[in-house]
């Protein structure tokens, strides 16, 4: 009796060490964080970095009205205006002498401030000095909220483009008469004076534009 008592003990004690382990595992994966929704209206300034292509981004995001604004610096180059609408209308254009501009019509508008819905939580990282929370949506972009303001640090897309986050002001709100494309761009398109946006459009995958999949 004494050995059938001693080898039952053994068998439930490994049982609740299971149950533990089990229950354990299923609270840590309840309690995974999920990434800060996005403040309705906020200022950021981005530095970007592509394959050591630099730039800095002007960020204005607006999503009561439906816009979003990327004011793109390129290392030693031109300063190019990125203004888009929620019904998917964009215009990429200059406030120089040389009047470029050039509008597009997509078939999806700015992220919603809760785009990161869903993305697979995959621990914590100290990125630009900042502890993290990190995670990673569709093998798209990793994304890096700092633990303790819940401001975002930095994110990175598949292609590489890496943005870290300079400055992020909660509430800030770009005047009106800002958000207005220039005449020109509503010229008739011989007398427009076209734009290259092969520069502009990897810089906005890099920040809002290009991942607007991921907001499906």
């Amino acid at each position: 009796m004494s050995s059938f008592s001693t080898t039952t003990t053994i068998y439930t004690l490994l049982l609740l060490l299971l149950l533990a382990a089990a229950s354990s595992s299923l609270t840590a994966a309840a309690e995974s964080p999920k990434p800060t929704p996005w403040p309705l209206q906020f200022h950021s300034i981005l530095f970007v970095n592509f394959s050591g292509s630099l730039s800095l981004i002007d960020l204005w995001y607006d999503w009561p009205k439906g816009r979003n604004f990327n004011i793109i610096q390129s290392q030693l180059g031109e300063l190019l205006y990125d203004l888009e609408w929620n019904n998917g209308t964009s215009f990429f254009y200059t406030l120089d002498s040389n009047k470029k501009c050039r509008s597009a019509q997509l078939e999806v508008g700015i992220l919603r401030p809760n785009w990161l819905d869903g993305a697979v939580y995959l621990g914590q990282e100290s990125v630009d000095g900042f502890l993290c929370n990190v995670w990673q949506k569709v093998d798209f972009i990793w994304y890096y909220e700092d633990v303790v303001t819940k401001r975002p640090v930095h994110w990175v897309f598949y292609t590489g483009r890496s943005i870290h986050v300079m400055t992020f002001e909660v509430g800030a709100v770009l005047e009106d008469a800002k958000w207005q494309a220039p005449i020109y761009c509503f010229e008739k398109k011989d007398t427009q004076t076209d734009i290259d946006v092969g520069y502009s459009e990897p810089q906005t995958e890099g920040v809002l534009r290009g991942s607007m999949q991921l907001s499906m």
